[in-house]
């Protein structure tokens, strides 16, 4: 508890440090494919600090929504501290995503945070001009130049699901989080089965490199994620864990919904 008093700007990462990091660097180019997911799929995660819980987070597709009058894919992911955590340093964060019908850009994305502070931050694309202008709390900053393809920290996720994975792949997109624009990389690491939630599960583990992620990644030493993916068509996230200079969080799938 000491340690939150001290640096309470840590703290708003506890929920959100491990589902970030694994977000922000994924694959190559777009195949036209069936979508692995559909609207009402919705995963539960339990997070724990150490051996502390710390909260829960939620990832899920929502209807078809509309951006700038065309057709977008919606996904959200929101979370929330809980117990000890959530009386010392409340945060809790809804971001939703929307990318184009095809799922092969970003066109808008939205965060919202609240607890001891509240933050809104937007990202608005603008691909005729390949610009993408972040604000927060409606304070704009200048916009930046995105690469054809460019995905926000979330979306990319679930075009990650498309692409088929082997052990030793090295996959590449641009990512931005509105300050910049990265090639973000990953790989694949090893097949394992491992056990979540009392289930066992045949899985990729997979390691995206953390260079480019700020925060509390950039100020730790050799930082480290890690996520597990089902084997399968679906690649269902199961697992997460992450080691960073406040210590290593683990997230598990505790329930999943409207899967194909």
């Amino acid at each position: 508890m000491t340690f939150f008093r001290k640096k309470p700007y840590q703290a708003k990462h506890l929920i959100f440090v491990f589902l970030f990091g694994f977000l922000f660097a994924q694959f190559g180019a777009a195949e036209e494919t069936k979508l692995p997911f559909q609207p009402g799929e919705k995963f539960v995660f339990k997070i724990t600090w150490g051996d502390i819980p710390i909260g829960h987070a939620t990832l899920e597709v929502l209807p078809l929504a509309q951006i700038k009058d065309q057709p977008a894919l919606h996904f959200v992911l929101s979370g929330k501290t809980e117990g000890v955590i959530d009386r010392v340093y409340p945060v809790h964060t809804r971001i939703e995503a929307f990318t184009d019908k095809e799922l092969t850009r970003s066109v808008y994305f939205k965060n919202r945070i609240s607890g001891r502070h509240n933050k809104l931050i937007t990202y608005h694309f603008d691909w005729e001009k390949s610009l993408v202008q972040r604000t927060e709390n409606g304070e704009k900053r200048m916009p930046v130049t995105v690469l054809p393809g460019t995905f926000d920290l979330v979306s990319v996720f679930f075009f990650s699901r498309l692409k088929p994975m082997w052990t030793n792949a090295v996959h590449v997109r641009p990512v931005t989080d509105g300050k910049k624009n990265v090639l973000g990389r990953m790989k694949v690491v090893s097949r394992e089965n491992i056990m979540v939630a009392g289930k066992k599960y045949d899985t990729f583990l997979i390691e995206p490199e953390t260079k480019y992620i700020g925060g509390v990644f950039r100020k730790s030493k050799n930082p480290k994620i890690q996520l597990w993916v089902t084997a399968d068509k679906r690649q269902i996230p199961v697992k997460a864990r992450s080691k960073v200079i406040v210590g290593s969080f683990l997230a598990e799938l505790i329930s999943a919904e409207g899967l194909l």
